[in-house]
């Protein structure tokens, strides 16, 4: 994982396994994330399947980067859940940012179940090339 961002745990740790608490009754999974990395930016792809655009709520305090996805219940007019094989549930995933991130240019956009974020280094992160003189 890129030294810009790091995956924290619900206590506040730095971790892999992520628990919370929840104030629904649905199921709360973690989403798989591809993290990238170019020169200027870090790009995040998190699967959560079944996230509409106005069900996703993304959260900077401080330094954490929190995402959540909530996923309604499909409901069928006049029919009552006897058996499904599906697990429906929200998703949650925290990060810890460095101060590296540029936390006014983050972006975010939800396509096909999948969050793209793209956040952006700072100019002071960004690699430089020094120009040599001579005397």
């Amino acid at each position: 994982m890129p030294s810009e961002l790091m995956e924290i745990n619900n206590k506040g740790e730095l971790g892999t396994q992520i628990a919370a608490e929840q104030t629904r009754p649905n199921r709360l999974y973690v989403p798989r994330t591809d993290i990238y990395e170019s020169p200027d930016h870090l790009l995040l792809m998190a699967d959560m399947p079944g996230v509409k655009q106005d069900a996703v709520d993304i959260t900077l305090e401080q330094n954490v980067l929190t995402i959540y996805g909530r996923v309604d219940l499909p409901e069928f007019p006049g029919y009552n859940l006897s058996y499904a094989e599906y697990g429906v549930g929200d998703y949650r995933r925290v990060f810890a940012l460095s101060n590296d991130i540029d936390r006014e240019a983050i972006q975010a956009s939800v396509k096909n179940g999948v969050l793209k974020l793209i956040l952006p280094k700072s100019k002071r992160a960004m690699p430089r090339k020094i120009a040599v003189q001579s005397e």
